[in-house]
């Protein structure tokens, strides 16, 4: 017997494999990133509005979410999406990243877990 999650998860995943456009799978592979990220006690808030604020303009990227970590209040979750793995290359010597990487970077105290993907079906 399939419990209503396991229901939900399978409409959910035919649903956004009926997204993407026919021949899609024949493209170039997209690029994706799963991390969480540790701040320093108390800084999360504004670690948060420094990740935020450098990703509006970054050329290949399709998703860009910061997320907060529910179980631990000094941790986020990035994911992103990319066009490719060369786009999500580039991104990083953009001006306004490097800056706000340079800006985020004493606030954070690390990266446990980090995620290569590759995005096949979504929204």
């Amino acid at each position: 017997m399939q419990s209503r999650r396991d229901i939900l998860a399978i409409g959910s995943a035919t649903f956004a494999a009926a997204a993407i456009p026919v021949g899609a799978q024949e493209a170039k592979p997209r690029y994706g990133l799963i991390g969480q990220m540790l701040s320093a006690p108390g800084k999360r808030e504004e670690l948060v509005a420094i990740l935020t604020q450098a990703t509006a303009d970054m050329p290949g990227c399709l998703s860009y979410i910061v997320a907060l970590d529910s179980g631990n209040p000094d941790a986020l979750w990035i994911t992103e999406v990319w066009d490719s793995r060369e786009s999500h290359a580039a991104s990083l010597k953009l001006p306004a990243v490097r800056a706000a990487i340079a800006k985020a970077r004493p606030l954070i105290t690390g990266f446990p877990q980090n995620f290569e993907t590759v995005p096949v079906a979504g929204v």
